[in-house]
């Protein structure tokens, strides 16, 4: 009985917020109706960390839902940039307080980036954050079995490493955090860069994250096409195929490396479209069509049962 309660009040509460198109003024409120705070990744230092500025210190930002809407799954938000800047706004905190809206836990991670890191700073750093979310999952109110990764551009690369490159945790490490798994539950993909290889892939992503010339052994490693395992999360790619910029093979194969893995995955590929596009809602001349992309996404996560409420 109380769990039909709460499934009616959250119904409620986010009809409310998305008739009377209040939902981002709620979220952007603060303290009286949503958490957000800033956490340094690594308090002490970062691993390789060359220095103790801004740039050197990853963090990640928590955007917490509305504790009535609370439903318990969280998400890790990498923005893109090319791992030289990274597009905090409209790929990252737009992101979190979007998922906010539903219920969803936003985190935006603030990773490291070229000329001072390459690899593999930027995947320690998600890496730590997917491990943060699950250790704190109690204070914020996280189902630890529902800790997504998202990234758009190269931060779909770096998402789409996480998804490939993960372990169980490390039980005899003297810090807490570490003890907890990093592989995500799921993975969220938008015009990702997916390979290091030079057939389709984004040369400056490739050159800011492994150097200008990397192994090859190292850059086959890092093309995550060819890294697909059965142990691979559940996917949802996003693309356009009039990308100029990083070309749409990148999602078109990443998917289909998922097929063959019998990973269970969703693809969308618009026709029209920029890269760079984060929601699509920017642009009124497209975004008609290309602002429906997170309808679909929230579609595929209550689909897989991400979104129900936590008992």
């Amino acid at each position: 009985m109380r769990q039909h309660h709460r499934r009616f009040l959250a119904a409620f509460v986010a009809g409310l917020l998305a008739i009377f198109g209040i939902a981002d003024r709620v979220l952007a409120a603060g303290d009286s109706a949503a958490g957000k705070q800033v956490l340094v990744l690594w308090p002490e230092g970062a691993p390789g960390a060359q220095g103790t500025a801004d740039k050197d210190k990853p963090t990640l930002t928590a955007h917490l839902p509305v504790p009535a809407i609370a439903n318990g799954c969280a998400v890790v938000i990498c923005p893109g940039g090319g791992y030289q800047h990274l597009a905090m706004s409209y790929e990252g905190h737009d992101v979190a307080e979007w998922f906010n809206t539903f219920g969803v836990a936003g985190f935006v991670l603030k990773y490291r980036l070229a000329p001072d890191y390459h690899h593999p700073s930027p995947l320690l750093d998600a890496q730590r954050a997917i491990r943060l979310v699950r250790e704190k999952a109690a204070d914020w109110h996280v189902d630890s079995h529902r800790v997504g990764v998202m990234g758009f551009s190269a931060g779909g690369h770096l998402a789409s490493t996480a998804a490939t490159h993960f372990d169980a945790g490390k039980p005899d490490a003297s810090d807490p955090i570490d003890h907890q798994s990093c592989r995500p539950d799921f993975a969220i993909l938008a015009y990702p860069v997916i390979t290091m290889t030079d057939k389709f892939g984004h040369g400056g992503s490739k050159k800011n994250l492994l150097g200008a010339n990397p192994e090859k052994g190292l850059a086959e490693s890092l093309s995550n096409e060819m890294q697909v395992t059965a142990q691979t999360p559940p996917t949802f790619l996003f693309h356009t195929a009039e990308d100029s910029a990083v070309p749409v093979e990148n999602s078109v194969e990443f998917f289909l490396a998922l097929r063959r893995a019998g990973v269970p995955a969703e693809m969308h590929i618009y026709e029209k479209g920029r890269h760079g596009l984060g929601l699509g809602t920017k642009d009124p001349k497209i975004a008609w069509a290309l602002g429906t992309w997170p309808g679909r996404l929230h579609d595929w996560m209550q689909l897989r049962g991400l979104l129900a409420l936590r008992p």
